[in-house]
């Protein structure tokens, strides 16, 4: 049985369901490819994603191909109440709603665990460590599963070099439909959608410090100083260091920038980026907000230390020594939190990569380890992206393809 917060919203759901499918053309050319074959019949299918529109596209187009799905929420805070309610309606077993409780969060996922399912889809990897770690978990053996975030593949990596592994999970995140997309585009732009619906102010003028450069942080990086702001890197890692160097922004140690910046926004995926000293070290009225996955970036405790109110939905304020910080959506995922996430159109090749995973996993028997996503269904998406956007592109004559093959000039 589902567990929402509001059955009374399906309509408008089923608005957003709508509106984001009919921006998804990649993901629905898929389906109506396979929907004959219905290669996911007969799969309990376990997803615990963002319930947002596009990911009730993805949870839609499993059931059209034949799976049974159950879904939760990849966050506390991320889910979209209306969604819920219209993919209840449609017979999807869903336990979300806006504001769980930690407690509440995890019983959610229990409960998709509790269908027994054949494949798993995580956002995370909340759901795939849960199995794991569990006793009441310890006699499923899924056929398989995906990942959908790099803080997620850190986990399962880790699983997989102790040896404990219990079933093999396909990377999605490593595609490059989706990383180089997904991650730099989608939430390069809904990030800073997020900033500016819970702060609303101008960003044109204003130094922003992006704590990481990986394909999250030059996303944001580029989209900060599209709108005018004076960007500052900071990094850990020598080559993403020059990379954003060469790149045109400032580069600087965190205790450098925390004195400088207006705006901070972490995108690392790592613990305590932004820690008491850094903090301590900022202007009056400095901006933070955290565009990981997990709100481990920023030290919120700190912060709960201080003298707090809410300005602002999404918006809270802290006194920290007379000065005034402030923080977006409690450290959490911003731009699930204070935004609606990323774009039909991302969504639409990072889902493709994920419903072509799962026909694959259902279809192959896989060793218990982390692997790619296969390079063909990679370079499918591609093409088919480009078919729906109305771009064509050149093929390699035979001379060409002869003459790549060859050592001679």
């Amino acid at each position: 049985m589902s567990k929402i917060k509001d059955p009374t919203l399906k309509e408008k759901g089923r608005l957003s369901y709508e509106w984001a499918s009919s921006n998804m053309s990649i993901l629905t050319t898929t389906v109506k490819k396979l929907e004959d074959e219905k290669p996911l019949k007969g799969i309990r299918l376990a997803l615990c994603l963002h319930v947002t529109k596009e990911s009730s596209v993805l949870a839609m187009s499993a059931a059209k191909l034949g799976a049974e799905v159950s879904m939760a929420a990849a966050n506390p805070l991320s889910t979209q109440d209306d969604i819920a309610a219209f993919l209840d309606s449609e017979g999807i077993d869903i336990y979300a709603w806006r504001g769980e409780s930690n407690d509440e969060y995890n019983e959610c996922i229990r409960n998709i665990l509790r269908n027994k399912p054949h494949i798993i889809t995580d956002d995370g990897s909340d759901t795939h460590t849960m199995l794991h770690n569990d006793e009441e978990f310890k006699h499923l053996n899924p056929k398989g599963g995906t990942e959908e975030t790099t803080t997620g593949i850190t986990r399962l990596k880790a699983l997989e070099s102790e040896g404990i592994l219990r079933y093999p999970v396909i990377a999605v995140n490593n595609a490059y439909t989706k990383h180089m997309f997904d991650n730099r585009y989608g939430t390069g732009q809904s990030t800073i959608d997020g900033l500016l619906r819970a702060a609303s102010l101008l960003i044109a003028g204003k130094v922003c410090v992006v704590c990481g450069y990986g394909w999250v942080g030059k996303g944001i990086a580029a989209r900060a100083r599209g709108l005018g702001a004076n960007v500052i890197v900071t990094e850990v890692d020598p080559i993403k260091a020059l990379e954003a160097y060469m790149d045109g922004f400032r580069v600087m140690s965190m205790s450098d920038a925390s004195k400088k910046g207006d705006i901070f926004i972490t995108a690392t995926g790592q613990t305590n980026v932004i820690r008491k000293e850094h903090i301590d070290n900022m202007k009056d009225k400095a901006i933070l907000l955290n565009a990981g996955h997990f709100d481990v970036e920023i030290d919120v405790k700190y912060l709960e230390e201080h003298k707090k109110r809410e300005v602002r939905t999404n918006l809270d304020e802290y006194i920290v020594d007379g000065k005034r910080v402030y923080l977006i959506g409690r450290g959490r995922i911003a731009n699930l939190v204070a935004a609606e996430g990323h774009p039909p159109e991302v969504m639409a090749l990072s889902f493709s990569n994920q419903l072509l995973s799962m026909v694959y996993l259902a279809k192959h028997d896989l060793e218990k380890r982390v692997y790619d996503v296969p390079e063909e269904i990679d370079r499918e998406i591609a093409v088919n992206a480009l078919e729906a956007m109305g771009i064509m592109i050149d093929k390699p004559t035979k001379e060409q393809i002869k003459y790549a093959k060859s050592w001679r000039i």
